[in-house]
């Protein structure tokens, strides 16, 4: 099955605002986010979605020393799972978490494999 997937606040918006959050659920089943990232999301989110608090807040806090707080979240999250990969959009965020040998993608990359696992016929519309 998939592998352990964290998402960022700004995935969450971009697929909300074009009508299509339920291509991350067809995609990779299911999500894990942060308590700080559903509250900068700010709208209920869907079962499939899962909220789980980071353990060790230290390494948060360190990390929101280089990214805003929910994407320190998600990275510090990621750092307690052994497969796992990161949805961010944001180049800073994007940059540390490679530096720190996680896995990441971006909306695009979601886009790109749900037309890979054929979900979506056209990436274009």
């Amino acid at each position: 099955m998939h592998r352990i997937v964290i998402s960022d606040t700004s995935t969450l918006i971009l697929f909300h605002k074009i009508d299509e959050f339920s291509l991350l659920e067809k995609v990779y089943g299911e999500l894990i986010t942060t308590p700080e990232i559903a509250e900068e999301f700010g709208e209920k989110l869907p079962d499939w979605v899962k909220i789980q608090s980071v353990r060790d807040t230290k390494y948060q806090k360190f990390l929101e020393t280089q990214v805003d707080y929910a994407e320190a979240s998600a990275i510090a999250l990621a750092a307690e799972f052994e497969d796992v990969t990161l949805l961010l959009d944001d180049l800073k965020a994007r940059k540390l978490a490679t530096q720190l040998h996680f896995k990441v993608t971006g909306a695009l990359g979601v886009i790109h494999k749900a037309k890979q696992m054929s979900i979506i016929p056209k990436v274009k519309p």
